[in-house]
């Protein structure tokens, strides 16, 4: 069953086409891929996804519902959730103050009752703060679970930033370059992240450099060129693609990088 169907997607910016009539599908309850070089498209289809560009034609269907030209709080109540390239951190607050963040959309208090201190305002507060606690742990966070944001390293910050996006409990969680500018070590640990997101029945999309790690986990992979659908398939099915290899692998752009 197709959680999110993309049909004839383009956005052009001035002269260039950054997507050109594209489409494709993302399964509910798998992990998806998008890859392609420098300049593919990837994160500009994120943003039309999200809602964070309107497309210059085609349209986006998520949960049976176009939502096409939604914007980004709409899309996060309908269950859509996502990270960015680069981190969207408060540093001037706490770790776990940041996951909570990511919940504010499912909670109904308002101002006045948030400043009086409603006792059934303050109860979801604290229950609130324990989930974000929750998730932190889920995410193998749990050594900063007291911590300020700006006293975490890098990696634990991509991780926070994941957190924070779970706490919107989304049916479609979006990662853009989830282990850019990761050690190895770290890499390994988002890898298993992504997984046990997967497993926990989240569907996921990401975009990601790091060819070991989409062959590895994905279910289904997308790779563009010039925004433009290059291939579709599995791992094995992108894997022996000559056009891929040409385009992508074999090509101008070496393996692994975008």
């Amino acid at each position: 069953m197709a959680l999110l169907e993309v049909e004839a997607l383009s956005r052009s910016f001035g002269g260039v086409h950054a997507v050109q009539d594209l489409s494709f599908e993302i399964e509910q309850g798998k992990i998806h891929s998008i890859i392609g070089p420098n300049g593919a498209g990837k994160t500009t289809v994120f943003n039309l996804i999200t809602g964070l560009y309107r497309p210059s034609s085609g349209r986006v269907v998520f949960d049976g519902v176009e939502v096409t030209g939604y914007v980004p709080h709409e899309l996060a109540r309908r269950g859509m959730s996502r990270t960015f390239q680069n981190l969207q951190i408060c540093f001037n607050m706490s770790a776990v103050e940041n996951v909570m963040v990511g919940a504010h959309l499912r909670l109904d208090q308002g101002m006045l009752g948030s400043m009086l201190r409603i006792p059934t305002v303050a109860r979801r507060d604290a229950e609130c703060r324990d989930e974000a606690r929750e998730l932190m742990r889920f995410v193998g966070l749990d050594r900063y679970v007291g911590a300020a944001a700006d006293s975490m390293p890098y990696g634990a910050l991509k991780r926070l930033e994941i957190a924070r996006a779970l706490a919107a409990r989304p049916k479609l969680l979006l990662l853009d370059e989830p282990a850019a500018g990761l050690n190895p070590t770290e890499t390994h640990e988002i890898d298993a992240l992504i997984q046990r997101i997967g497993d926990s029945g989240v569907t996921v999309v990401l975009v990601e450099h790091d060819m070991k790690l989409v062959m590895g986990i994905s279910a289904r992979i997308l790779v563009l060129d010039y925004g433009r659908k290059l291939a579709e398939g599995s791992a094995q099915e992108v894997r022996g693609n000559p056009e891929v290899i040409a385009a992508y692998l074999g090509g101008s752009v070496e393996a692994g990088s975008t």
